[in-house]
Protein backbone atom coordinates (compact mmCIF):
# COMPACT_ATOMS: atom_id res chain seq x y z
CA UNK A 1 0.00 0.00 0.00
CA UNK A 2 0.94 3.73 -0.28
CA UNK A 3 1.60 4.51 3.06
CA UNK A 4 1.94 7.60 2.75
CA UNK A 5 -1.14 8.38 1.88
CA UNK A 6 -2.37 6.89 4.54
CA UNK A 7 -0.09 8.22 7.15
CA UNK A 8 -1.64 11.86 5.64
CA UNK A 9 -4.79 11.05 6.09
CA UNK A 10 -4.32 10.10 9.61
CA UNK A 11 -2.97 13.41 10.41
CA UNK A 12 -6.25 15.22 9.63
CA UNK A 13 -7.40 18.20 10.25
CA UNK A 14 -10.06 18.10 13.11
CA UNK A 15 -9.97 21.15 15.69
CA UNK A 16 -10.39 18.46 18.57
CA UNK A 17 -7.40 16.94 19.91
CA UNK A 18 -7.79 13.17 19.85
CA UNK A 19 -7.11 10.99 22.89
CA UNK A 20 -4.26 8.33 23.28
CA UNK A 21 -4.85 4.78 24.28
CA UNK A 22 -1.76 2.78 24.29
CA UNK A 23 -1.98 -0.74 25.01
CA UNK A 24 1.65 -2.84 25.58
CA UNK A 25 1.99 -6.47 26.25
CA UNK A 26 4.55 -7.88 28.00
CA UNK A 27 6.74 -11.01 25.99
CA UNK A 28 4.33 -11.17 23.31
CA UNK A 29 5.74 -12.88 20.48
CA UNK A 30 5.14 -11.43 16.60
CA UNK A 31 2.69 -14.10 15.60
CA UNK A 32 1.10 -15.02 18.09
CA UNK A 33 -2.01 -12.62 17.50
CA UNK A 34 -4.61 -14.65 14.82
CA UNK A 35 -4.47 -11.18 12.28
CA UNK A 36 -0.63 -11.89 12.23
CA UNK A 37 -0.64 -15.43 10.91
CA UNK A 38 -1.08 -17.02 14.62
CA UNK A 39 -2.29 -20.96 14.55
CA UNK A 40 -4.68 -19.95 17.97
CA UNK A 41 -7.39 -17.92 17.60
CA UNK A 42 -6.58 -15.75 20.62
CA UNK A 43 -7.33 -12.64 19.69
CA UNK A 44 -10.69 -11.94 17.77
CA UNK A 45 -10.77 -8.47 19.42
CA UNK A 46 -7.48 -6.88 18.36
CA UNK A 47 -8.35 -9.03 15.00
CA UNK A 48 -11.08 -6.32 14.67
CA UNK A 49 -9.22 -3.93 15.33
CA UNK A 50 -6.48 -4.41 12.81
CA UNK A 51 -9.43 -4.64 9.81
CA UNK A 52 -10.36 -1.42 11.84
CA UNK A 53 -6.97 0.16 11.07
CA UNK A 54 -3.21 0.01 10.27
CA UNK A 55 -1.03 -3.22 10.95
CA UNK A 56 2.19 -2.50 10.84
CA UNK A 57 4.67 -5.89 9.46
CA UNK A 58 7.88 -4.17 9.89
CA UNK A 59 7.20 -3.22 13.97
CA UNK A 60 9.73 -3.26 16.37
CA UNK A 61 10.77 -2.73 19.87
CA UNK A 62 13.68 -0.67 20.92
CA UNK A 63 15.21 -3.71 22.83
CA UNK A 64 14.45 -7.03 23.05
CA UNK A 65 14.22 -6.97 26.92
CA UNK A 66 11.39 -5.08 28.92
CA UNK A 67 13.00 -1.93 30.94
CA UNK A 68 14.99 -0.32 27.99
CA UNK A 69 12.23 -0.68 25.46
CA UNK A 70 9.71 1.02 28.26
CA UNK A 71 12.19 3.76 28.34
CA UNK A 72 12.57 4.72 24.73
CA UNK A 73 8.39 4.35 24.41
CA UNK A 74 8.09 7.25 27.55
CA UNK A 75 11.04 9.25 26.35
CA UNK A 76 10.58 9.08 22.48
CA UNK A 77 14.61 8.36 22.35
CA UNK A 78 17.12 5.88 22.07
CA UNK A 79 17.13 4.41 25.68
CA UNK A 80 20.92 4.37 26.07
CA UNK A 81 20.82 7.60 26.25
CA UNK A 82 19.86 7.26 30.04
CA UNK A 83 21.65 5.45 32.63
CA UNK A 84 18.35 3.14 33.52
CA UNK A 85 17.50 2.30 30.15
CA UNK A 86 21.06 0.19 29.79
CA UNK A 87 19.90 -2.06 32.22
CA UNK A 88 17.68 -5.40 32.05
CA UNK A 89 16.28 -6.54 34.58
CA UNK A 90 16.43 -2.91 36.88
CA UNK A 91 17.82 -5.12 39.80
CA UNK A 92 18.27 -2.85 42.34
CA UNK A 93 16.75 0.19 43.90
CA UNK A 94 19.45 2.81 43.11
CA UNK A 95 18.82 6.66 42.55
CA UNK A 96 20.49 5.62 38.91
CA UNK A 97 18.53 3.22 37.43
CA UNK A 98 15.40 4.88 36.69
CA UNK A 99 13.47 7.39 34.19
CA UNK A 100 14.56 11.32 36.11
CA UNK A 101 11.46 13.15 36.83
CA UNK A 102 13.36 16.42 35.36
CA UNK A 103 13.51 14.35 31.91
CA UNK A 104 10.43 15.14 29.66
CA UNK A 105 7.87 12.19 28.57
CA UNK A 106 5.20 11.40 26.61
CA UNK A 107 2.61 12.14 29.62
CA UNK A 108 4.66 14.81 31.00
CA UNK A 109 4.23 16.73 27.55
CA UNK A 110 0.70 16.08 27.21
CA UNK A 111 -0.55 16.80 31.01
CA UNK A 112 1.18 20.02 30.42
CA UNK A 113 -0.46 20.51 27.22
CA UNK A 114 -4.02 19.83 29.12
CA UNK A 115 -3.78 16.23 29.03
CA UNK A 116 -5.38 13.95 31.38
CA UNK A 117 -2.84 11.20 32.27
CA UNK A 118 -3.01 7.42 33.70
CA UNK A 119 -0.58 4.66 33.81
CA UNK A 120 -2.68 1.51 34.27
CA UNK A 121 0.15 -1.71 34.79
CA UNK A 122 3.52 -2.25 34.90
CA UNK A 123 6.41 0.63 35.01
CA UNK A 124 9.66 -0.87 35.70
CA UNK A 125 11.60 1.96 35.12
CA UNK A 126 12.89 2.21 38.48
CA UNK A 127 12.36 2.15 42.27
CA UNK A 128 10.58 4.37 44.65
CA UNK A 129 11.24 7.13 46.37
CA UNK A 130 13.13 8.37 43.21
CA UNK A 131 11.06 7.14 40.76
CA UNK A 132 7.77 6.39 39.27
CA UNK A 133 4.90 7.34 36.95
CA UNK A 134 3.70 10.02 39.36
CA UNK A 135 6.98 11.66 38.79
CA UNK A 136 7.41 11.11 35.25
CA UNK A 137 3.70 12.59 34.32
CA UNK A 138 1.26 9.94 34.88
CA UNK A 139 -1.53 12.19 37.29
CA UNK A 140 -2.99 8.78 37.77
CA UNK A 141 -0.96 4.95 38.29
CA UNK A 142 -2.64 1.77 39.42
CA UNK A 143 -0.01 -1.15 38.83
CA UNK A 144 2.90 -2.81 40.13
CA UNK A 145 6.53 -1.05 40.12
CA UNK A 146 8.83 -4.23 39.01
CA UNK A 147 9.13 -6.69 35.94
CA UNK A 148 6.32 -9.03 36.85
CA UNK A 149 4.88 -10.46 39.18
CA UNK A 150 2.27 -12.96 40.21
CA UNK A 151 -1.58 -12.82 38.85
CA UNK A 152 -3.08 -13.44 42.02
CA UNK A 153 -0.71 -12.52 45.47
CA UNK A 154 0.39 -9.25 42.83
CA UNK A 155 4.29 -9.70 43.96
CA UNK A 156 7.10 -11.36 43.53
CA UNK A 157 9.61 -15.09 44.61
CA UNK A 158 12.25 -16.11 43.17
CA UNK A 159 12.88 -19.52 45.09
CA UNK A 160 11.53 -21.47 48.10
CA UNK A 161 14.58 -19.47 50.35
CA UNK A 162 13.42 -15.66 49.36
CA UNK A 163 10.99 -13.74 50.44
CA UNK A 164 7.68 -12.84 49.00
CA UNK A 165 7.28 -9.45 48.06
CA UNK A 166 4.07 -7.65 47.75
CA UNK A 167 4.34 -5.36 44.47
CA UNK A 168 0.93 -3.20 43.30
CA UNK A 169 0.32 0.59 43.99
CA UNK A 170 -2.29 2.91 43.86
CA UNK A 171 -0.35 5.95 42.97
CA UNK A 172 3.39 5.47 45.36
CA UNK A 173 0.62 3.86 47.93
CA UNK A 174 0.86 -0.16 48.55
CA UNK A 175 -2.37 -1.57 48.43
CA UNK A 176 -3.90 -5.20 48.27
CA UNK A 177 -6.70 -6.26 45.93
CA UNK A 178 -8.12 -9.35 44.95
CA UNK A 179 -8.53 -11.16 41.75
CA UNK A 180 -6.85 -11.95 38.68
CA UNK A 181 -4.46 -8.92 37.49
CA UNK A 182 -5.28 -9.12 33.69
CA UNK A 183 -9.17 -7.79 34.61
CA UNK A 184 -8.26 -5.59 37.24
CA UNK A 185 -5.80 -3.81 34.82
CA UNK A 186 -8.99 -3.85 32.47
CA UNK A 187 -11.14 -2.81 35.44
CA UNK A 188 -9.15 0.12 36.46
CA UNK A 189 -8.51 1.23 32.91
CA UNK A 190 -12.18 1.48 32.36
CA UNK A 191 -12.96 3.17 35.46
CA UNK A 192 -10.34 5.99 34.12
CA UNK A 193 -11.82 6.16 30.71
CA UNK A 194 -15.67 6.64 32.32
CA UNK A 195 -14.45 9.41 34.30
CA UNK A 196 -13.30 11.58 31.64
CA UNK A 197 -15.20 14.63 29.85
CA UNK A 198 -15.48 15.22 26.41
CA UNK A 199 -13.57 18.79 27.33
CA UNK A 200 -10.12 17.61 28.23
CA UNK A 201 -8.56 14.67 26.38
CA UNK A 202 -6.64 12.13 28.13
CA UNK A 203 -3.58 9.43 27.66
CA UNK A 204 -3.90 6.17 28.68
CA UNK A 205 -1.11 3.90 28.84
CA UNK A 206 -2.13 0.21 29.39
CA UNK A 207 0.89 -1.54 30.50
CA UNK A 208 -0.51 -5.39 30.69
CA UNK A 209 1.85 -7.95 32.53
CA UNK A 210 0.21 -10.76 30.28
CA UNK A 211 1.99 -12.81 28.80
CA UNK A 212 4.65 -12.66 31.13
CA UNK A 213 5.27 -15.44 33.61
CA UNK A 214 3.97 -16.87 35.87
CA UNK A 215 2.02 -18.87 33.30
CA UNK A 216 -1.63 -18.35 35.16
CA UNK A 217 -5.19 -18.57 33.59
CA UNK A 218 -7.86 -17.18 35.88
CA UNK A 219 -8.34 -20.74 36.36
CA UNK A 220 -4.97 -21.11 37.83
CA UNK A 221 -5.12 -19.93 41.56
CA UNK A 222 -4.33 -23.42 42.80
CA UNK A 223 -1.22 -22.79 40.42
CA UNK A 224 -0.10 -19.87 42.21
CA UNK A 225 -0.26 -21.56 45.58
CA UNK A 226 1.47 -23.71 44.78
CA UNK A 227 4.88 -22.07 42.91
CA UNK A 228 7.17 -20.47 44.90
CA UNK A 229 9.19 -18.83 41.90
CA UNK A 230 7.52 -16.82 39.90
CA UNK A 231 9.55 -17.28 36.67
CA UNK A 232 9.04 -21.32 37.05
CA UNK A 233 10.55 -22.95 34.39
CA UNK A 234 8.60 -26.19 35.22
CA UNK A 235 4.92 -24.83 34.54
CA UNK A 236 2.84 -23.31 31.67
CA UNK A 237 2.24 -24.59 28.26
CA UNK A 238 0.83 -23.43 25.40
CA UNK A 239 -2.37 -23.52 25.91
CA UNK A 240 -2.12 -21.46 28.81
CA UNK A 241 -0.08 -18.70 27.35
CA UNK A 242 -2.58 -18.46 24.34
CA UNK A 243 -5.23 -18.61 27.20
CA UNK A 244 -3.63 -15.88 29.06
CA UNK A 245 -3.45 -13.80 25.77
CA UNK A 246 -6.98 -14.41 24.79
CA UNK A 247 -7.57 -13.08 28.60
CA UNK A 248 -6.26 -9.34 27.72
CA UNK A 249 -8.19 -9.44 24.34
CA UNK A 250 -11.03 -9.55 26.59
CA UNK A 251 -10.28 -7.20 28.56
CA UNK A 252 -8.96 -4.54 25.42
CA UNK A 253 -12.45 -5.10 23.81
CA UNK A 254 -14.14 -3.93 26.94
CA UNK A 255 -11.54 -0.83 26.63
CA UNK A 256 -12.55 -0.47 23.36
CA UNK A 257 -16.13 -0.73 24.18
CA UNK A 258 -15.98 1.58 26.81
CA UNK A 259 -14.46 4.54 24.30
CA UNK A 260 -17.80 4.14 22.54
CA UNK A 261 -19.96 3.94 25.33
CA UNK A 262 -18.47 7.65 26.71
CA UNK A 263 -18.53 8.85 22.99
CA UNK A 264 -15.12 9.10 21.96
CA UNK A 265 -14.62 6.58 20.10
CA UNK A 266 -13.62 8.25 16.10
CA UNK A 267 -11.43 10.99 18.03
CA UNK A 268 -9.38 8.05 20.10
CA UNK A 269 -5.93 6.71 18.95
CA UNK A 270 -5.63 3.33 19.92
CA UNK A 271 -2.06 1.40 19.35
CA UNK A 272 -1.59 -1.93 20.28
CA UNK A 273 2.24 -3.58 20.18
CA UNK A 274 4.81 -5.30 22.97
CA UNK A 275 7.90 -4.62 24.77
CA UNK A 276 10.11 -6.96 22.96
CA UNK A 277 9.34 -10.13 21.57
CA UNK A 278 7.99 -13.80 22.86
CA UNK A 279 9.90 -16.18 25.32
CA UNK A 280 9.28 -19.91 25.47
CA UNK A 281 5.53 -20.62 24.70
CA UNK A 282 5.14 -17.86 22.21
CA UNK A 283 4.97 -18.18 18.50
CA UNK A 284 7.29 -15.76 16.25
CA UNK A 285 7.13 -18.07 12.83
CA UNK A 286 8.98 -17.56 10.66
CA UNK A 287 11.35 -15.34 12.38
CA UNK A 288 14.06 -17.09 14.32
CA UNK A 289 15.15 -16.01 18.13
CA UNK A 290 13.19 -14.77 20.77
CA UNK A 291 13.32 -12.23 24.19
CA UNK A 292 17.09 -11.37 24.70
CA UNK A 293 17.63 -12.32 21.06
CA UNK A 294 18.32 -9.29 18.61
CA UNK A 295 17.45 -12.11 15.72
CA UNK A 296 14.01 -11.04 14.46
CA UNK A 297 11.78 -12.82 17.32
CA UNK A 298 13.55 -10.91 19.76
CA UNK A 299 12.71 -7.58 18.53
CA UNK A 300 10.37 -7.19 15.55
CA UNK A 301 6.69 -7.30 17.47
CA UNK A 302 3.17 -6.78 16.55
CA UNK A 303 1.81 -3.33 15.59
CA UNK A 304 -1.71 -2.44 15.02
CA UNK A 305 -3.32 1.10 15.55
CA UNK A 306 -6.72 2.53 15.34
CA UNK A 307 -8.22 6.04 14.65
CA UNK A 308 -11.18 5.75 13.04
CA UNK A 309 -12.24 8.34 10.08
CA UNK A 310 -8.45 9.17 10.72
CA UNK A 311 -6.66 5.84 9.61
CA UNK A 312 -7.76 4.06 6.38
CA UNK A 313 -9.44 0.82 7.73
CA UNK A 314 -7.80 -2.79 6.99
CA UNK A 315 -4.83 -1.21 6.01
CA UNK A 316 -1.30 -2.46 5.94
CA UNK A 317 2.52 -0.84 6.19
CA UNK A 318 6.03 -2.36 5.96
CA UNK A 319 7.28 0.70 6.93
CA UNK A 320 9.81 0.57 9.75
CA UNK A 321 8.35 1.47 13.35
CA UNK A 322 10.20 1.49 15.95
CA UNK A 323 8.80 1.78 20.26
CA UNK A 324 10.29 5.38 20.52
CA UNK A 325 7.95 6.70 17.86
CA UNK A 326 4.94 6.90 19.50
CA UNK A 327 5.78 9.41 21.66
CA UNK A 328 6.31 11.90 18.41
CA UNK A 329 3.37 10.43 16.85
CA UNK A 330 1.54 11.58 19.77
CA UNK A 331 2.83 15.04 20.04
CA UNK A 332 2.27 15.68 16.53
CA UNK A 333 -1.44 14.41 16.86
CA UNK A 334 -2.41 16.97 19.34
CA UNK A 335 -0.03 19.12 18.20
CA UNK A 336 2.80 19.61 20.88
CA UNK A 337 6.12 20.26 20.72
CA UNK A 338 8.45 18.48 21.78
CA UNK A 339 11.41 19.73 24.48
CA UNK A 340 13.70 21.00 22.18
CA UNK A 341 16.55 20.16 25.29
CA UNK A 342 15.75 16.72 24.60
CA UNK A 343 15.32 16.10 20.66
CA UNK A 344 13.86 12.82 19.87
CA UNK A 345 15.16 9.86 18.13
CA UNK A 346 11.59 8.64 17.10
CA UNK A 347 9.64 10.68 14.10
CA UNK A 348 5.88 10.87 13.19
CA UNK A 349 4.74 7.77 11.84
CA UNK A 350 1.94 9.82 10.39
CA UNK A 351 4.28 12.23 8.93
CA UNK A 352 6.27 12.30 6.02
CA UNK A 353 7.75 9.07 5.21
CA UNK A 354 11.32 8.96 5.44
CA UNK A 355 13.96 6.76 4.81
CA UNK A 356 15.92 5.56 7.98
CA UNK A 357 18.21 3.28 10.20
CA UNK A 358 17.30 1.53 13.25
CA UNK A 359 19.58 0.63 15.72
CA UNK A 360 20.18 -1.86 18.50
CA UNK A 361 22.75 -3.22 21.09
CA UNK A 362 23.15 -4.80 23.90
CA UNK A 363 25.70 -5.91 26.10
CA UNK A 364 24.45 -9.45 27.11
CA UNK A 365 26.26 -11.16 24.22
CA UNK A 366 27.54 -8.48 23.30
CA UNK A 367 24.80 -7.92 20.64
CA UNK A 368 24.84 -5.53 17.39
CA UNK A 369 22.11 -4.86 14.98
CA UNK A 370 20.68 -1.92 12.22
CA UNK A 371 18.07 -2.59 9.62
CA UNK A 372 18.14 -0.70 6.44
CA UNK A 373 15.38 -1.11 4.02
CA UNK A 374 15.35 -4.93 3.30
CA UNK A 375 18.39 -5.24 4.93
CA UNK A 376 19.51 -6.39 8.38
CA UNK A 377 23.31 -6.38 9.86
CA UNK A 378 24.04 -8.58 13.04
CA UNK A 379 26.63 -9.31 15.19
CA UNK A 380 26.39 -11.62 17.96
CA UNK A 381 29.84 -12.42 20.54
CA UNK A 382 32.06 -11.45 17.81
CA UNK A 383 30.50 -13.28 14.82
CA UNK A 384 28.68 -10.72 12.06
CA UNK A 385 26.37 -11.32 9.82
CA UNK A 386 24.34 -9.62 7.02
CA UNK A 387 21.07 -10.57 5.92
CA UNK A 388 18.54 -10.10 3.22
CA UNK A 389 14.95 -10.22 5.29
CA UNK A 390 13.08 -9.67 2.20
CA UNK A 391 13.92 -12.67 0.82
CA UNK A 392 15.23 -14.42 4.46
CA UNK A 393 12.98 -13.72 7.66
CA UNK A 394 14.43 -16.61 9.19
CA UNK A 395 18.20 -14.71 9.13
CA UNK A 396 19.68 -17.88 7.72
CA UNK A 397 21.89 -17.00 4.42
CA UNK A 398 24.30 -15.04 5.59
CA UNK A 399 24.59 -12.15 2.43
CA UNK A 400 28.25 -11.10 4.03
CA UNK A 401 30.37 -12.14 1.39
CA UNK A 402 28.27 -11.67 -1.57
CA UNK A 403 27.30 -8.16 -0.52
CA UNK A 404 30.58 -6.92 0.81
CA UNK A 405 29.97 -3.10 0.32
CA UNK A 406 26.13 -3.94 1.80
CA UNK A 407 27.82 -5.32 4.79
CA UNK A 408 30.46 -2.69 5.11
CA UNK A 409 28.33 0.02 5.21
CA UNK A 410 25.93 -0.87 7.59
CA UNK A 411 29.30 -2.02 9.94
CA UNK A 412 30.02 1.53 9.25
CA UNK A 413 26.77 3.29 10.28
CA UNK A 414 26.42 0.58 13.47
CA UNK A 415 30.23 2.18 14.69
CA UNK A 416 29.38 5.51 13.98
CA UNK A 417 25.42 5.55 16.06
CA UNK A 418 27.38 4.07 18.62
CA UNK A 419 29.74 6.25 19.11
CA UNK A 420 26.96 9.30 19.08
CA UNK A 421 25.85 7.79 22.46
CA UNK A 422 27.22 7.26 26.10
CA UNK A 423 29.35 4.31 26.39
CA UNK A 424 27.46 1.15 28.21
CA UNK A 425 28.66 0.32 31.53
CA UNK A 426 30.40 -2.49 32.69
CA UNK A 427 28.45 -3.12 35.86
CA UNK A 428 25.10 -2.83 33.73
CA UNK A 429 22.83 -5.86 33.97
CA UNK A 430 21.61 -7.13 30.89
CA UNK A 431 21.24 -10.99 31.88
CA UNK A 432 18.16 -13.29 32.78
CA UNK A 433 19.30 -13.37 36.07
CA UNK A 434 15.82 -14.56 37.66
CA UNK A 435 14.66 -17.27 34.96
CA UNK A 436 18.15 -18.71 34.56
CA UNK A 437 20.61 -17.74 37.34
CA UNK A 438 18.04 -17.51 40.20
CA UNK A 439 15.89 -21.10 39.54
CA UNK A 440 19.97 -22.58 38.57
CA UNK A 441 20.88 -21.74 42.45
CA UNK A 442 17.60 -22.88 44.36
CA UNK A 443 17.24 -26.13 41.84
CA UNK A 444 21.00 -26.74 42.20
Amino acid sequence: MDTRKTNNNARGSVSTRPNFVFILADDLGYSDLHCYGGRENCSPNLDKMATEGLLFTNGYANSSVCSPSRFAISTGRYQHRLRGGMDEPIGSTSPQLGLPREHPTMASLLRDAGYGTALVGKWHMGALPWFSPLKSGYEEFFGFMGGGVDYFWHGVQYGPTTPRLHDLYEGEEEVHREGYLTDLLTDRAIDFIRRQSAEKPFLLSLHYNAPHWPWETRDDKAESDRIDNVAHIDGGSVKTYTTMIRQMDEGIGRVLAALAEIGVRDNTLVVFTSDNGGERFSDSYPLMGKKYDLLEGGIRVPYIARWLGRIEAGTTSDRLVMGMDWMPTFLAAARVSPDPDYPLDGIDLFGEDVERKLYWRMKYRNQKAVRSGDWKYLSIDGNEFLYDLARDPRERANMRYREPEKFKELQAAYLEWDRSLPPIPEDALYHHVYTEATMAKSSG
